[in-house]
């Protein structure tokens, strides 16, 4: 997939998809939402707010109130590419989220997911 048809892409099906993954694999919408906030910077009300409008993906990363410094710690592969060798900023930004999604469906505790 290209990368400006991601940046484009609405931010509420790209979500809605993160928080089905985690669904199927006895996870919650709630942890999600934890992990994108811890993530971002936007409160679950926002990004609450956000899934009802017609934001792109993209847009949701570049507007982030506060993206976390810690995010960097977050590294591994996702789709078979190493998320801490993603060139591209904002797809990086893209890589780390759907890096702890995954780690919230593979069943990794919260405190290690948030590296706390």
């Amino acid at each position: 997939m290209e990368k400006e048809k991601v940046f484009s892409m609405s931010f509420s099906k790209v979500y809605g998809l993160l928080i089905a993954k985690a669904e199927r694999k006895g996870r919650s919408k709630t942890e999600v939402e934890e992990v994108t906030a811890w993530l971002t910077g936007y409160t679950a009300q926002q990004i609450d707010a956000l899934m009802d409008s017609e934001i792109s993906y993209g847009d949701f990363f570049r507007q982030a109130p506060a993206m976390n410094p810690n995010r960097e710690k977050i590294t591994g592969v996702v789709c078979g590419v190493r998320v801490e060798n993603v060139e591209d900023p904002l797809m990086r930004e893209i890589r780390y989220l759907d890096k702890l999604v995954d780690e919230l469906a593979r069943g990794k505790v919260m405190e290690k997911i948030l590296r706390k």
